[in-house]
């Protein structure tokens, strides 16, 4: 492959942040970054893309300080640097809001930032001066949050901005952003894309990682494209679109749309009726909810995180108790108020589901890639011998997946913590949607997944619709829902609120999201 032209062509009148040279990193026989070059300017968003596996995390994890690169140099402002460890990259002006945040849930915002920034010359004086510091950075960059808030108490996008302002307390000229949107809602990420144009506009360089197309043409000036470990391209975003940058991330022509023919539903497999459920404080965070999923649709759940779609897909799941309500899969009713089915149970009644959570709920992250191929399924009959497990069997199964779902690397002995995000997601999908359900409940399914396996999840859940199952979609990606679902129902505040077709308007679902218009049409 011919090296890309170095991006030192582009902007050429401003002066460079970072310069990386030659850059490598082996994982064992994983070449995982080969001959990188990257130049990055100051006071520009710089946006980096590729598959899940392609580099781009390892790449910016050896800018701060968390790999050693095996060979390559480093150039801040202009000057060679050694990159021993994080703190070493804070003291260059370097800093990582990382996907999943470092923040101590049961400590405050105040106490969040100065963590780890005892020795800084900001807290001499103590707390008191570090608040002052605080308030004027959440002023300069439009960052306000109560500063005596707990983490645990704030939704997502307040703690990104913590994160932000931990960085920049710490006096980072350069931040790095590893998939800032991945737990964010439209809003929210519109909301950060402000900031960053602000952090811009105050001379701050911003590298912003992400697989989400529409955000790289949204707010990056330039984008780095790198795909199986190699940077393949560099490219002003103006002078680009999201069909070329798709072909460049895969190496093939993607499919951006889902291409999909009317649905053809038939008898309901999946009927929820007056379901109430409460939370470990006694709140009722699901309401009254009444709805069916017939065999041959895709039927999303639209709304804002936090408006109850979790706490419903867990109850219909069998992870969450409800206080009221009936059930009825594939013909088979269960009062939920007499009755507490299992996740074992479900799953035996021919009900699969993707938790939105992978971490929490889909996977043992320190098991390896085969076990957790068969995590839940571990008592059928193919993969025992006797009284003890056919690995073999396991064995083949992950290794049968892997292939199908281009799962990288290609290795079932492999621990899944070493896994990309996105390829952990595929994990778990490839062993929800492989067992055949009936109904199929997905609770963001393409959450940190790269464009390429997007297109693949698309069309293996309508592949599965057309093939008759009953599937229930909740997503905070309102294209990802419009594309995909037959019907969409609006959850706000617990309630369903509307259902509408996928071809509403956008401003109508949103303000059905908003809890502003209550009818059903």
């Amino acid at each position: 492959m011919n090296k890309p032209i170095p991006n030192s062509q582009l902007d050429a009148a401003a002066p460079v942040a970072i310069e990386l040279r030659n850059i490598n990193k082996r994982f064992g026989p994983v070449h995982a970054n080969k001959d990188i070059d990257l130049v990055v300017r100051k006071g520009s968003i710089h946006g980096i893309i590729g598959e899940n596996g392609a580099g781009k995390s390892t790449l910016m994890s050896i800018l701060y300080g968390f790999y050693h690169a095996d060979e390559g140099d480093i150039l801040i402002d202009g000057q060679k640097v050694s990159i021993a460890d994080s703190k070493a990259a804070i003291s260059l002006g370097i800093g990582m809001v990382h996907q999943h945040f470092m923040l101590v849930d049961n400590f405050s915002v105040l106490e969040n930032v100065v963590l780890g920034a005892e020795e800084s010359a900001r807290l001499a004086g103590g707390l008191d001066r570090a608040r002052t510091e605080l308030k004027r950075l959440e002023d300069e960059y439009e960052l306000r949050v109560d500063p005596d808030a707990l983490i645990q108490d704030l939704p997502v996008g307040l703690q990104q901005r913590v994160e932000i302002l931990k960085a920049l307390f710490r006096g980072a000229d350069v931040l790095i952003l590893d998939e800032p949107t991945g737990v964010l809602t439209p809003a929210e990420a519109d909301h950060l894309f402000k900031i960053l144009n602000v952090l811009k506009e105050e001379g701050k360089t911003v590298l912003l990682i992400t697989h989400k197309l529409r955000e790289i043409m949204a707010v990056t000036d330039t984008v780095s494209v790198m795909r199986r470990g190699e940077m393949v391209a560099t490219k002003h975003t103006a002078d680009t679109n999201m069909s070329e940058l798709a072909e460049l991330m895969v190496g093939r022509n993607v499919l951006l749309n889902v291409d999909k023919q009317p649905a053809r539903p038939r008898e309901k497999v999946l009927v929820v009726e007056g379901l109430n459920v409460t939370d470990s404080r006694g709140v009722r965070v699901v309401k009254d909810v009444s709805f069916d999923v017939k065999a041959g649709e895709i039927v999303g759940i639209a709304g804002v995180s936090g408006n109850g779609q979790t706490e419903l897909m867990e109850t219909i799941a069998g992870i969450r108790r409800a206080t009221s309500g009936t059930l009825q899969i594939d013909g088979e009713r269960i009062d939920l108020a007499k009755a507490a089915p299992s996740p074992a149970e479900m799953r035996d009644k021919n009900l699969a589901h993707v938790p939105e959570d992978r971490h929490r709920m889909g996977l043992v992250t320190s098991f390896a890639e085969y076990e957790n191929a068969i995590l839940g399924y571990h008592n059928a009959p193919e993969y025992s011998k006797g009284w003890l497990l056919d690995i073999a069997a396991i064995k083949q199964t992950a290794q049968a997946e892997i292939e199908k779902y281009d799962i990288r690397p290609p290795d079932p002995l492999l621990k899944t913590a070493n896994f990309s995000g996105g390829n952990q997601q595929k994990i778990v999908l490839a062993r929800e949607m492989e067992r055949d359900p009936t109904v199929l409940l997905v609770g963001q399914p393409t959450r940190g997944v790269d464009i390429g396996a997007i297109e693949f999840i698309h069309k293996r859940l309508i592949e599965m619709r057309d093939a008759g199952k009953g599937i229930l979609l909740v997503s905070v990606e309102l294209d990802e829902i419009r594309s995909l679902a037959d019907r969409i129902l609006v959850m706000f505040d617990g309630n369903v609120v509307g259902e509408r077709s996928p071809d509403a308007d956008e401003s109508e679902l949103g303000l059905l999201m908003a809890g502003v218009d209550g009818d059903v049409t």
